[in-house]
């Protein structure tokens, strides 16, 4: 293997630092720019994979997943959220795909996540995820500190996600929330029209706080099963998810790009707050539009 020149170094330390790179991968050699692009990513890849496991080396390691069935535990939580937001006729199809979408991140499976993220800048947030669950040194002082993230209709969930307690916080939930405005009907298997691409259509402002309703709303079915508790259980939920949000923003994870009204207004204003208003179909703006199929919480063409 070719000793990597002085820009590539560089350009490989830039991108450990920050997440960031040069598109064009111009500090690579190549007959075309296809050859060129493929040899700076592998370069890029595999530096990335090197310093994630030389940062987890020696960390304690978690002794596996404190769950024994991924697929019906996922299941249950989301059941409660697809159940409210679609028609029965839908409601298994969407199960299905929720089902199956959420990954852990494990010292197991953060290889194979990496090596097949098609995006450069979500690998590196999922190797900054992943190294702050085991209490390792993030790559970068500006790494967002996250508990999950959605790539298209793939939900990522570190280990921390089992010792969070507080009432209304369901990260699975959360993430899987995002799935709905970044899958399109056809790949649930239901009947996709002109007007109805997408399994929901959201505001892009108002996603993460349709995220946040749909953690809550769920975490209100499994504390307050009964009717009438869940209206009792309820009436404390705007003030948890508000303190939620304060934490994640005094941790620099800022999850709503709207900064609109609390979690608490919302529930309030609106009596049923899991079935968003109908949209015609909305387009990201800006940079966001123009970068590709959605995800949550990147930078490289997929929505927030």
């Amino acid at each position: 293997m070719n000793q990597p020149t002085g820009d590539q170094r560089s350009e490989i330390e830039r991108f450990l630092r920050s997440g960031d790179y040069d598109s064009r991968f111009s500090a690579w050699p190549g007959n075309t720019l296809v050859a060129q692009e493929r040899s700076g990513r592998d370069a890029l890849w595999q530096a990335l994979i090197a310093a994630v496991m030389h940062r987890a080396e020696g960390r304690p390691i978690p002794n596996g997943l404190p769950i024994q069935d991924p697929i019906a535990s996922t299941r249950g939580k989301v059941e409660p959220m697809v159940r409210g937001l679609f028609p029965a006729n839908e409601q298994e199809q969407v199960l299905a795909l929720l089902e199956r979408s959420v990954v852990f991140l494990t010292p197991d499976t953060i290889r194979p996540v990496l090596e097949k993220m098609m995006w450069l800048h979500s690998a590196w947030d999922l190797a900054n995820l992943y190294l702050g669950s085991l209490g390792a040194d993030l790559l970068s002082d500006e790494a967002p500190q996250i508990v999950g993230m959605s790539v298209e209709t793939t939900c990522y969930v570190s280990l921390e996600y089992f010792g969070d307690t507080s009432r209304f916080s369901d990260y699975v939930v959360h993430e899987a929330a995002h799935v709905f405005h970044n899958c399109k009907r056809r790949t649930a298997g239901l009947k996709e029209t002109r007007r109805r691409e997408w399994l929901l259509e959201l505001e892009f402002k108002k996603r993460e706080t349709f995220a946040y309703c749909c953690e809550a709303y769920s975490r209100i079915v499994a504390v307050a099963p009964r009717a009438l508790g869940s209206r009792a259980v309820g009436r404390g939920t705007g003030q948890e998810c508000d303190a939620r949000r304060r934490e994640d923003r005094s941790r620099g994870v800022h999850r709503d790009p709207a900064r609109g009204r609390r979690s608490s207004e919302w529930l309030e204003a609106d009596p049923c707050p899991l079935r968003p208003r109908s949209k015609e179909n909305r387009k990201c703006p800006g940079e966001l539009a123009s970068r590709g199929p959605g995800c949550h919480r990147g930078r490289d063409g997929h929505l927030s």
